[in-house]
């Protein structure tokens, strides 16, 4: 498909250069074509104007026409086209107050962010024009700003988590300059929308190279900006019994290191913030270092995190019942058969497991409490951990009970002694209703 959608670009750059435009590929696919990787997707640059664009691909539809760019859609994926131009001015730190559209591509490639961002292709002969040195930044491993970084990132302050992902991402080194005038304007971060900061963030946490983002988050400035709820946990000490790794910022790092790639978003959160109401409840106790209602406190602090950022509700959710359920796998080894089921059929208790797991490998490195859930889920039939209901409201009303809160109490006991193996059948399960319940049994 990938394949597919390169030649769909390179066919969009023909037919502009059919029709006499300038017209290349740019950008992060052209970084991603000579370090040998597979573009996720394909930008193309051109002399011809949004309008000019739309007459020859009539299919395509505008997204920013104001800022010269349209897109042209195919089966294979959409390829965003943009007109070559010059910004002028950046009053809200994102936008541009004028576009001047161009016909010269060194103008083009002089407004964008990186070096290693800022080349072009001819797919047709493979030419690389490089006006702004990004093939040598590529062999060097370095993240530089296009021209000034200071005006790079006055232009767009998103800019500066960027340059953190793809040092994290490519395993490079943020150029010196670059890097300074990062923890200058660390505090401008507060200007850029949390819907874009939170994407970002995201992309850090789900591409593989977490802890090293977060490593150069936090030596950046940008991090107590940002997360100062994560800042807070650098020098709170652990019970080293337990987490021989160190502190509770070391330990969650390792975590994320632990990770899956490509993860989903709400484990991702969830593994970052398992940890968060640790700082608030540190207390050296006789025995030893204690979080008395870490998990109670960091599930307040995470929802807080969750409507700051502008998660989605389902995804706050998630990120939640991660935090609010990962001390439970120490009690999973002693849980009654029902309490276990419950347990384990929680909706995606395979992010619960996979949090539990990378929680283990980032401190004592036990996986036997791990290896237990495997187990038990691997042997107990679907139909024994989830069984069809015995009995149910209308069958409690028929034997003479009264509708009431107490009737969620009656069926959950009643499961709870079907998941044990107690009941198997709805006589049984209405014969013990009768037994221990009787007293709300209408007279």
């Amino acid at each position: 498909m990938q394949n597919a959608l390169r030649t769909f670009a390179a066919t969009i750059v023909e037919k502009l250069r059919h029709r006499g435009f300038q017209a290349y590929l740019v950008g992060g696919c052209v970084r991603d074509l000579l370090l040998g990787r597979e573009p996720k997707d394909y930008d193309v640059a051109t002399s011809a104007t949004p309008e000019q664009v739309m007459s020859i691909f009539p299919e395509t539809y505008a997204v920013g026409a104001q800022f010269g760019v349209v897109l042209v859609p195919a089966p294979e994926g959409d390829v965003e086209v943009a007109t070559f131009r010059s910004d002028i001015g950046y009053s809200d730190g994102r936008h541009p107050d004028e576009v001047r559209f161009s016909t010269d591509p060194r103008e083009d490639v002089a407004r964008r962010d990186f070096t290693i961002n800022g080349m072009l292709l001819d797919p047709v002969s493979n030419e690389v024009l490089d006006f702004v040195g990004g093939r040598k930044d590529l062999e060097a491993k370095i993240i530089r700003t296009i021209g000034d970084p200071q005006q790079r990132f006055a232009e767009d302050k998103l800019r500066m988590l960027r340059a953190v992902r793809f040092a994290a991402r490519f395993g490079y080194t943020i150029e010196p300059a670059t890097f300074a005038a990062i923890e200058e304007l660390a505090d401008e971060i507060q200007v850029v929308s949390r819907e874009r900061v939170r994407d970002e963030l995201t992309r850090m946490l789900t591409e593989g190279h977490a802890r090293r983002a977060f490593l150069l988050f936090d030596e950046s400035g940008l991090l107590p900006e940002v997360l100062p709820e994560i800042s807070a946990m650098k020098g709170v000490e652990q019970p080293p019994q337990f987490h021989p790794e160190g502190d509770v910022f070391v330990h969650t790092l390792l975590l994320l290191e632990s990770l899956p790639a490509l993860c989903s978003p709400a484990l991702a959160w969830g593994a970052l913030l398992h940890d968060v109401g640790k700082p608030a409840t540190f207390r050296v106790a006789p025995d030893r270092i204690r979080f008395d209602g870490h998990v109670e406190v960091g599930v307040k602090m995470a929802q807080e995190i969750c409507r700051r950022l502008h998660f989605s509700t389902d995804d706050t959710e998630q990120v939640l019942a991660l935090i609010d359920n990962h001390m439970r796998f120490g009690h999973a080894t002693r849980m009654k058969e029902s309490t276990l089921k419950k347990f384990l059929r929680m909706p995606h208790f395979d992010e619960h497991l996979a949090l539990h797991r990378a929680d283990c490998l980032a401190s004592h490195g036990d996986l036997s409490i791990y290896e237990f859930a495997q187990e038990k889920l691997a042997a107990i039939p679907p139909d024994k951990m989830r069984p069809a209901p015995l009995v149910s409201g209308d069958d409690l009303i028929a034997a003479g009970y009264v509708p009431g809160p107490r009737f969620k109490e009656i069926l959950s006991a009643v499961e709870d002694a079907q998941l044990e193996g107690r009941l198997s059948s709805k006589d049984a399960a209405l014969a013990f209703v009768n037994s221990e319940f009787r007293s709300e049994r209408r007279l």
